[in-house]
């Protein structure tokens, strides 16, 4: 694999770092034989420690649905005498759920789930620690002409139908007297490692089927495609956020003490795994893009063949663009320093196949710089808001030539363009306020709050499903592809585990 060719210095003794040996972590072992505050809370998703794929559970309660096996957990078991590092870093592989499920039925809420039924979402089968409400309009006749009886959202209260007939979307239609009916596996469900990380974990990214884990204290791998074993990479040293580009070669993140923007070489990570490439670990596996401290946020943008790289500093924002070889690292392309107000959050966007704007959240609001110009103007600021906001994420709307976007702050949302107009005359609106706000591939966005996770449509705000939790907790986005979404879990104590929500293709298309 190429490395660049940098000559920047090593960082000062203030970001020394132990490098790990690729061994299994210690500080993620399972607690002893104990019921935790997670487990207790995970129910109408089926939640699977996904490390105990062998032999049967012990069930965290009465009525826990059955634990599965997937195909992929199968062909796991099946290769158990392999090295443990079952094509590591594999590809994505297609997602595979349970086609069984127990019968049980959790008894209705009373935790909230009134107020989400009042809005027109049923509550779906099952028992777990996140209570599933879904709405019924979405679910449309698949193409085999399944559809999903309302008997069994609704646990067969045949009473209860009128309260049903509400409008939530126009045109929407639901069978009352199907044939045939939706496998359960077609809904969202959750699975979690059990592995427990002591401490927070920050930010997280998909190698290949694998994940690796970026803590206050450390990078780890957890081999998705093994066992669930966690292996150490990079110790004492703090990883706040973090991409894989595997076609580069590169891992970005922004760690350590000052906050320094590195990128790590995926050879040399894969290597203090794997020890078999001697010359790979003669090299310094990491550089530096220029020389910013105190990076808040960045975020990589693919624009057909050129990658950018934005870059939120204390007052100013960066702009790097991908040269290829012979250089084979990040260049400075555009400088925009001195800005009203500090960037938070940051994105980059290409009006019309034309334009470049950088678009930042702040305290204050929303803003945009042109690229060209280096103009800046305020996009949105929400004046009926005194204090200062907390923007959560920029989203730009599919379909609409990089010019309209969904806004997420405190507990809302506006869609505007980058022109700072209005474009619709709705106010997206969070059940409580978001911890983390997420776009899917589903063409939805996520709200993860400590009493529940909401599911909405991207282009109406739509609340097209919830998971309340069963007590609260704090839980954060990781990331996403495809259809899996990974968020962490934070207890008082500090640790962390890690969850996946498979959303499968029909749950995709027909939600």
């Amino acid at each position: 694999m190429d490395y660049s060719s940098s000559s920047e210095e090593v960082e000062s003794s203030e970001d020394d770092e132990e490098e790990s040996n690729g061994e299994p972590s210690e500080g993620s072992r399972d607690a002893p034989g104990a019921r935790d505050g997670d487990t207790d809370s995970i129910s109408t998703m089926v939640v699977h420690d996904v490390e105990e794929i062998g032999g049967t559970q012990t069930p965290y309660g009465g009525g826990t649905m059955v634990v599965q096996r997937t195909p992929e957990e199968e062909r796991c078991v099946l290769h158990s005498d392999s090295n443990g590092y079952t094509n590591l870093p594999d590809v994505v592989q297609p997602s595979h759920s349970p086609t069984e499920s127990s019968k049980g039925q959790s008894p209705p809420s009373k935790d909230g789930g009134s107020d989400y039924q009042s809005r027109g979402l049923v509550k779906a089968p099952g028992k777990s620690s996140f209570t599933m409400f879904v709405d019924l309009g979405i679910y449309q006749p698949g193409g085999s002409g399944d559809t999903i009886p309302i008997t069994a959202l609704v646990g067969g209260e045949g009473g209860r139908l009128d309260q049903l007939q509400y409008d939530v979307r126009k045109g929407s239609v639901v069978n009352v007297n199907p044939t045939n009916t939706r496998a359960h596996s077609e809904t969202p469900e959750i699975r979690k490692y059990k592995k427990r990380f002591n401490s927070e974990i920050l930010c997280a990214a998909l190698w290949g089927v694998n994940l690796l884990v970026g803590t206050e204290n450390g990078l780890m791998l957890l081999d998705r495609s093994g066992q669930g074993k966690v292996y150490g990479l990079i110790g004492r040293r703090r990883f706040q956020q973090m991409d894989v580009l595997e076609g580069l070669n590169l891992l970005i993140t922004i760690s350590g003490k000052r906050n320094k923007l590195r990128v790590y070489y995926l050879s040399w990570l894969r290597n203090k795994i794997l020890h078999n490439d001697p010359e790979v670990e003669k090299k310094q596996g990491w550089t530096t893009v220029g020389d910013m401290e105190g990076c808040g946020h960045y975020r990589v943008v693919k624009y057909e063949r050129i990658k950018f790289l934005v870059i939120a500093l204390k007052n100013s924002v960066e702009v790097y663009a991908w040269a290829p070889k012979p250089y084979h690292k990040f260049m400075a392309f555009k400088s925009f320093a001195d800005l009203p107000h500090r960037p938070l959050l940051v994105d980059l966007t290409v009006e019309e196949g034309q334009r470049l704007k950088v678009i930042y959240g702040s305290s204050a609001g929303f803003h945009a710089v042109d690229v060209d110009s280096g103009n800046s103007y305020d996009i949105y600021i929400p004046v009926h808001i005194q204090s200062q906001i907390t923007p959560h994420a920029i989203i730009f709307l599919p379909n609409t030539d990089g010019m309209e976007m969904l806004l997420c702050y405190e507990d809302e949302g506006v869609y505007v363009n980058t022109y700072g107009r209005i474009i619709k005359d709705v106010v997206l609106q969070w059940g409580e306020m978001p911890t983390s706000v997420a776009y899917i591939c589903s063409n939805q966005i996520m709200g993860w709050g400590e009493k529940a996770i909401e599911i909405r449509s991207v282009e109406t705000g739509h609340l097209d499903g919830v998971f309340m939790h069963k007590r609260a907790q704090r839980l954060k986005f990781l990331c996403e592809r495809n259809d899996k979404v990974f968020f962490a879990s934070v207890r008082s104590g500090g640790s962390s585990q890690v969850y996946f929500m498979t959303l499968n293709r029909n749950c995709i298309m027909n939600w």
